[in-house]
């Protein structure tokens, strides 16, 4: 289904990519902010999947870097059409659309400076479903498509390419220094495919997911009505496979560090009423949530921390001790529970010696 995108649903889709992002992802109101500027009174037209072409050449745009170094280094806006503009020369192709690497925070956002300011199309659907921390972490790698090569842009119009040929692993390696050397953030374009193998690969409908969920957010506030139950009626609509209630209580203790490019630490939390502590630990995303020390919700699988008044997802470089919050899971559609998906973002991919287990299991 074809549709246009305005800066008018730009709140919503900030809001619910949040939810999607899963605590990382990138400051989805600072992309916000950079595709206001971009489509100013105009509009982007988004295609779904079944609208690209076989023989489309297709390009994934992102911001790369510490979600704590992206929300104080701002970008000067040129960046996205820079990388894409240097992939394209050194492929010798144009890009006939572009697609989101991850449908959440800022990476939600970033394809639609790239259309803004273009005239591409951005196809409704992304690699991830949520957010994950390195480039290798994608449905496209885990069914087969190259990330290579790579386009990197940095803030001062210095461009670099990586290619690695199929190894996606070395190419995030190498990646993750360059972005550190760029002073922590790079935009980038990578897993340029055609249209056939983006249908193959990709997760449909995640832009739409995430306007919905802004709106579900929203709608809830103006009735009064917990936004975790609205936002259960959405996601039981959209293939994921559920949302499920983990705790509520506060923050009591936040540990967090910039290390080797990515934001990492833990967060602990405190039931109102009991002695109860949830422990989740983070890699620019929630990556385990253990309830008194059990396990009830790990990757892939989102975890999401809501603002116990405003139901907006706090990221995890936002935590904050005394924030007083919800904490649900949310159970990822099954293209993302196959064993070639769980080789790519599962537990053991982030070095957890624990299975991955659905969430609608554990909780």
């Amino acid at each position: 289904m074809t549709f246009t995108l305005s800066s008018s649903d730009l709140l919503d889709l900030s809001v619910g990519a949040a939810v999607l992002g899963t605590g990382g992802g990138g400051d989805p109101h600072i992309g916000r902010l950079m595709a206001r500027r971009a489509i100013g009174s105009g509009h982007v037209r988004v295609l779904g999947l079944d609208d690209v072409d076989d023989d489309w050449f297709v390009v994934p745009c992102a911001q790369m870097g510490a979600p704590s170094i992206g929300a104080e280094k701002l970008p000067n806006g040129a960046e996205p059409v820079q990388a894409l503009r240097t992939l394209e020369t050194y492929v010798g192709r144009t890009a006939d659309a572009v697609v989101a690497v991850e449908c959440g925070g800022i990476n939600s956002m970033i394809p639609l400076v790239v259309a803004a300011q273009t005239g591409l199309p951005v196809v409704d659907a992304d690699g991830m479903g949520r957010a994950f921390p390195e480039l290798q972490m994608k449905t496209f790698a885990a069914y087969g498509v190259s990330g290579s090569p790579m386009a990197m842009a940095g803030e001062f119009g210095e461009t670099s390419i990586i290619d690695t040929g199929g190894d996606n692993a070395r190419m995030e390696w190498l990646a993750r220094g360059v972005t550190m050397r760029m002073g922590g953030v790079a935009h980038i374009s990578e897993f340029s495919m055609d249209g056939r193998d983006l249908k193959r690969t990709a997760i449909p409908g995640t832009l739409t997911l995430g306007l919905t969920i802004g709106r579900a957010v929203r709608r809830a506030r103006t009735e009064h009505r917990p936004v975790s139950e609205a936002l259960a009626e959405v996601v039981a609509e959209s293939g994921y496979a559920g949302v499920r209630s983990l705790f509520n209580g506060k923050i009591v203790d936040v540990e967090r560090t910039v290390d080797a490019g990515f934001t990492k630490g833990r967060a602990r939390f405190r039931a109102f009423e009991s002695a109860a502590e949830l422990v989740v630990d983070f890699q620019n995303e929630f990556l385990t949530a253990r309830l008194d020390g059990e396990l009830v919700c790990v990757v892939p699988d989102l975890i999401c921390v809501l603002d116990s008044e405003t139901g907006e997802a706090i990221t995890t470089d936002r935590l904050r001790y005394g924030q007083r919050v919800q904490v649900l899971g949310i159970g990822t559609p099954p293209v993302m529970r196959t064993e070639a998906a769980l080789a790519a973002f599962g537990p053991a991919a982030f070095g957890l010696d624990t299975p991955f287990v659905p969430v609608e299991q554990l909780a």
